[in-house]
């Protein structure tokens, strides 16, 4: 019978790395994001660490590329005009991201943000995400019709809103907070001739 103990490691890829400092970058912030810890936590040693990443900052780089890519997918994934769909396109993006957003996903973004605050690379990355978001739900909004400078300020209210809602406790504030985002949805989304009348 093998022991146990002899079986050989599974061999981790540096995406292995990534994620698992992406989950840890969640829980305790880019300082608590330390190669031993990383180590420990997937079982294998630090050696294991260098053979894919030449240091720390290396590490740190490839976490920012991987959520970049990962938002910027999801975003344009989320805000692609459907030809003749505009309208509940926009009111499906603002249901999507006003709705619960997963624990894990809003950690990480507020641990990137955290991060961004005092490291150039990672308020580069942040700005860059950003800007495709605001460029995006602007897209769409001018594929309602509406033109550019209200469509510029409607997409930035949209995420103003989106993380504002992602960081508060409302769901005590009223009775029916999902009527409240329902209306919210509505004034964001609305046409430009009713909010002109």
């Amino acid at each position: 019978m093998e022991n146990s103990k002899t079986k050989p490691r599974a061999q981790l890829d540096r995406s292995a790395w990534v994620l698992a400092a992406t989950e840890l970058l969640a829980k305790e912030g880019v300082a608590g994001l330390r190669v031993e810890l990383l180590a420990k936590h997937l079982k294998v040693t630090k050696g294991s660490f260098y053979w894919h990443f030449k240091d720390r900052s290396d590490l740190l780089l490839s976490v920012l590329e991987v959520w970049k890519e990962g938002r910027i997918r999801d975003i344009v994934k989320q805000t692609r005009a459907n030809t003749g769909k505009e309208l509940s396109q926009l009111h499906h993006v603002i249901e999507v991201y006003s709705a619960s957003r997963s624990r894990k996903g809003m950690m990480i973004e507020l641990a990137v943000r955290d991060w961004a605050r005092r490291d150039e690379a990672a308020a580069a990355i942040v700005e860059e995400v950003d800007t495709w978001r605001l460029k995006c739900a602007r897209e769409l909004f001018l594929a309602c019709g509406v033109p550019m400078a209200e469509a510029s300020s409607r997409s930035m209210l949209l995420y103003a809103y989106v993380f504002g809602v992602s960081l508060m406790f409302c769901d005590r504030y009223a009775d029916n907070v999902n009527d409240l985002k329902n209306d919210i949805a509505g004034l964001i989304a609305s046409s430009s001739n009713a909010t002109s009348s």
